[in-house]
């Protein structure tokens, strides 16, 4: 069995543990278990992005990244409210020192459309662009994975063509994921989302899109507001939930990283939420938002995210926040078969020992995150959201066109067991 493994770089004498310099970089070896008795293991494939670098400050290396993969135009996506921040005046600086030709695109609007798509794409093609950056959350993580794939030279594919599973062909340019928000794991998947029409998404899957570095600077997500902390931080949770639990692709080394991801995340999403200004738990945040990237990446969400994307597709509420209103209930849908899995998640989300059996877990586990969103404050019911009940079947119809997801839940969905959740979701 092939293990990726990851050295950390040693402490220099000046660290503390909070402050530590993380760097992963997978290296090749041969786990081999001496047991007496045979231990079957599935057969599974993991891949993820090829380096992972944690240091609060980070953002400051950024044109010495981009000059190690001999860049001499690089192109940044990010969005309107990074630039309106100065965030970006952080790594400007050293571009100019190092006399590398930097351009920023900041029209990147939350659900990306095809046509924020195409426009980043032509102005990256104009810039002559060898390396490009995501710079903010999700949107322009999966903006910039599209522009190094299609604005790469020789490129021939167009937008659509490139809409579902492997359609993705030929190389794309070298690609820098730097998230400002601890949340979506962008920066660690091989999957971009455009929204494509008034309501409907499509997705693009395929190992081209996996980023080359991930760069997780906790001072980027100083400040960010307490919803939207709030939100992100459960959107990171149901990844590493989903993937632990994920019914087709669920292996040994994502259960690893969805559990230490959900250590990470409950441990430190209320005090990321309540002080704004707190490095250690934002830089935890990022990590543990990460280590459920690299678990969703290779063992796919279900019907959370199924339930969640008409919600933001019909009436615009962040995925985070449309995931957290929908995840107690498809939890308890679902725990009739999974609640194995969800028992042995429960102690690491309610940081506490548990007694009794899995089902008894199960539902601690489910009650104790519905008491967190709670405590987060954000919205619980549907209708806290404005949205018509009338409007109910609509949005269960439209979670069935989400198969690429369903087929991955632990427990096969209808269309009208769908409706029923989101009716007590209502």
């Amino acid at each position: 069995m092939i293990l990726a493994v990851y050295a950390r770089e040693p402490l220099s004498a000046h660290e503390t543990p909070i402050e530590k310099r993380f760097i992963a970089r997978p290296m090749l070896c041969f786990s081999f278990i001496q047991n007496t008795e045979a231990m079957p293991v599935q057969s599974f494939q993991f891949i993820t992005t090829p380096t992972i670098l944690t240091e609060p400050g980070a953002a400051s290396k950024l044109a010495e990244l981009c000059r190690e993969r001999q860049a001499s135009s690089v192109f940044l996506v990010t969005d309107g409210g990074i630039l309106k921040a100065g965030l970006l005046e952080r790594v400007r600086p050293a571009f100019e020192r190092a006399a590398l030709k930097l351009s920023v695109f900041s029209e990147v609007d939350a659900d990306p459309s095809e046509r924020t798509v195409l426009a980043a794409i032509d102005q990256a093609r104009a810039a002559g662009t060898d390396t490009v950056i995501g710079f903010g959350g999700g949107s322009s993580m999966d903006v910039a994975k599209l522009v190094a794939l299609l604005a790469s030279p020789g490129c021939s594919q167009s937008l659509p063509e490139t809409y579902g599973v492997g359609n993705a062909k030929g190389k794309r340019l070298p690609l820098i994921q730097v998230p400002t928000t601890a949340g979506t794991g962008s920066e660690v998947t091989p999957i971009a989302i455009v929204t494509t029409g008034e309501t409907t998404k499509s997705g693009i899957v395929s190992p081209l899109l996996m980023p080359d570095v991930a760069l997780l600077d906790a001072q980027l997500t100083l400040g960010l507001p307490p919803h939207v902390t709030a939100a992100t931080g459960v959107d990171a949770m149901v990844h590493a939930i989903e993937a632990y639990t994920s019914k087709i692709r669920k292996n040994p080394l994502s259960d690893m990283l969805a559990k230490e991801a959900l250590r990470l995340l409950a441990g430190n999403i209320r005090a990321a939420v309540s002080d704004g200004q707190n490095i250690e738990a934002r830089q935890a945040m990022l990590l543990g938002a990460t280590l459920a990237g690299q678990a969703f990446a290779n063992a796919p969400v279900a019907a959370v995210h199924a339930l969640a994307y008409p919600l933001g597709g019909h009436f615009h509420i962040p995925h985070g926040l449309s995931n957290s209103l929908v995840l107690p209930h498809v939890l308890r849908f679902n725990s009739s078969l999974a609640h194995v899995h969800y028992g042995e998640l429960a102690p690491i989300v309610l940081q506490s020992p548990l007694t009794g059996g899995t089902s008894e877990r199960a539902e601690l586990l489910i009650s104790g995150l519905e008491q967190l969103i709670s405590e987060l404050g954000l919205p619980t019911r549907l209708r806290d959201l404005d949205i018509p009940e009338s409007f109910l079947p609509r949005l269960a119809a439209d979670a069935m066109l989400q198969q690429r997801l369903l087929v991955n839940n632990p427990r096969e969905m209808s269309e009208a067991e769908a409706l029923t959740i989101y009716r007590s979701a209502y």
